[in-house]
């Protein structure tokens, strides 16, 4: 544990907080503190708004090429410094260090070299004559400084995904990481002081108050947040008051329709490990399984071998499939979803903390549930996977789109007809064939209903962090 709670990053400095408050910093993986973060208040955010704002008249007036090879620089700093960041972030998420250094670090590097490359490539209407007597044509802008929050799930690759389309499109950025997982972060922040110049990129720490003040402050100019739905709701709120944009990724409840033409044991673990991948804490990952009725007692014990085969562990475990729960509080949550289920389900294997110290939890398959319990509707963001059976199409469509959340989703068939059919049908951002949860970054990443709106990666969450000017010239 260091001496003294963290220090935000501000104008390309870390300055303590402003406030006396203070949270500790505790590891899931045996619930020891490991650090203190301090509970930014309004000053401090004023501070790294301002320090934003003032880094704004020049960096938003830098060429595309000049922010491409910052951009190019930063990902090849956060290669060098991937065992540091690895130690930060399973410090503060117990999760498995060779999982962040693959599917974060060298991941994110490649995000971010994406969106150096897409620095060049924001586009608009050609210009023309649209008018007789007029030319016209459209100019994208950046929208300013850019307020940030991301989840505590992937705190560095949510940080990249962030940052990298507002730093390419020329905006500047206050960012404020989950309560529970900063560390990362301000290792990133640190890497960057001699690649962006001093204000471009801010870090303020502290709760969900701290990042309502950032929220509201009137010179964001939009918000960007990665979270649950109560979150983004609380952020859409705040920022329809002042009618500044918001760009919400927030939570899932991701269907894995499955019909009796697949292979068994294959598609079983390719769900299976999409389900507890990270403990289940991915809001894309399959939590519901909905499966052709002629399969369904094959398919569940097919399901339960690839579980158990898929345990927990600590973070230097090379046998380990996943890590500990984040915080003792979704612990409990997820705990208590699987003591509130009704009489009809069934807990086939799981379903139990695993040890007596850490938030360790057990991959979880339960059978038996409907279509209105609440385990099928509401989001458990834990390695929880229900399993319902289907007899006709229409009653898989309506099954799989029968939840608030429309953010991923997957169909497992060998049939080209029924794939397409689904993946027309299926109401969700993303839909997967033959697999489930990997990501491109040149493809979008969203949602609808409540799972938000905007995009991550690809050149659409580019253009998201965007203004359209039309300017019009008169021949004479």
């Amino acid at each position: 544990m260091s001496d003294g709670p963290l220090q935000n990053y501000i104008d390309g400095q870390f300055v303590a907080s402003a406030s006396s408050e203070t949270i500790n910093l505790i590891s899931p993986v045996d619930e020891s503190v490991v650090g203190q973060a301090p509970v930014s208040d309004r000053a401090d955010v004023d501070a790294a708004v301002a320090a934003a704002d003032r880094a704004f008249a020049g960096w938003g007036r830098t060429t595309p090429g000049v922010r491409q090879r910052a951009l190019l620089k930063l990902a090849d700093a956060i290669e060098e410094h991937s065992d540091e960041i690895v130690e930060a972030q399973s410090r503060n998420t117990g999760q498995l260090k060779a999982m962040i250094s693959t599917e974060e670090v060298a991941v994110g590097a490649d995000q971010i070299r994406f969106f150096a490359g897409a620095a060049r490539l924001v586009e608009g209407l050609s210009a023309g004559e649209y008018l007789e007597g007029f030319t016209s044509y459209v100019r994208r802008e950046p929208i300013g400084v850019v307020g940030q929050v991301t989840p505590w799930n992937y705190p560095f690759m949510m940080a990249l995904w962030k940052i990298g389309p507002a730093l390419a499109t020329g905006n500047t950025v206050v960012l404020k990481p989950s309560d529970t997982t900063p560390e990362s972060t301000l290792v990133l922040a640190r890497i960057s002081k001699d690649i962006l110049p001093d204000g471009v990129f801010n870090v303020i720490l502290g709760t969900g108050a701290t990042g309502a003040q950032l929220v509201e402050h009137p010179k964001i100019g939009l918000v960007s947040i990665t979270g649950s739905v109560r979150a983004g709701i609380a952020v859409a709120s705040a920022a329809a008051h002042q009618l500044k944009r918001s760009h919400l990724e927030l939570g899932g409840k991701a269907p894995a329709v499955v019909f009796g033409d697949v292979d068994i044991a294959k598609a079983a673990t390719g769900i299976a490990q999409a389900a507890f991948f990270n403990a289940g804490q991915d809001c894309t990952a399959a939590t519901r399984v909905i499966v052709h009725e002629s399969i369904h007692d094959r398919f569940v014990q097919a399901l339960v071998q690839a579980a158990q085969t898929l345990r927990p562990g600590l973070p230097d475990d090379a046998d380990a499939f996943y890590g500990p729960l984040n915080n003792v509080n979704h612990f409990t949550a997820v705990s208590q979803k699987i003591a509130e289920l009704p009489p009809h389900a069934n807990v086939v294997t799981g379903g139990k903390r695993v040890g007596d110290k850490g938030f360790f939890f057990e991959p979880t398959i339960i059978t038996g549930v409907r279509q209105d319990d609440p385990i099928v509707q509401n989001e458990t963001f834990g390695p929880i996977l229900t399993v319902q059976p289907f007899s006709t199409d229409e009653q898989a469509i309506d099954y799989a789109n029968d939840v608030r959340y429309a953010l991923a989703s997957s169909v497992w068939t060998k049939d080209h007809t029924t794939a397409e059919k689904f993946t027309r049908a299926m109401d969700f951002g993303a839909v997967w064939v033959n697999c489930h949860i990997p990501l491109a970054a040149e493809m979008p990443h969203g949602g609808f209903k409540y799972s938000g709106y905007g995009k991550d990666l690809s050149i659409y969450g580019v253009e998201d962090y965007t203004r359209i000017k039309h300017v019009m010239s008169a021949h004479d």
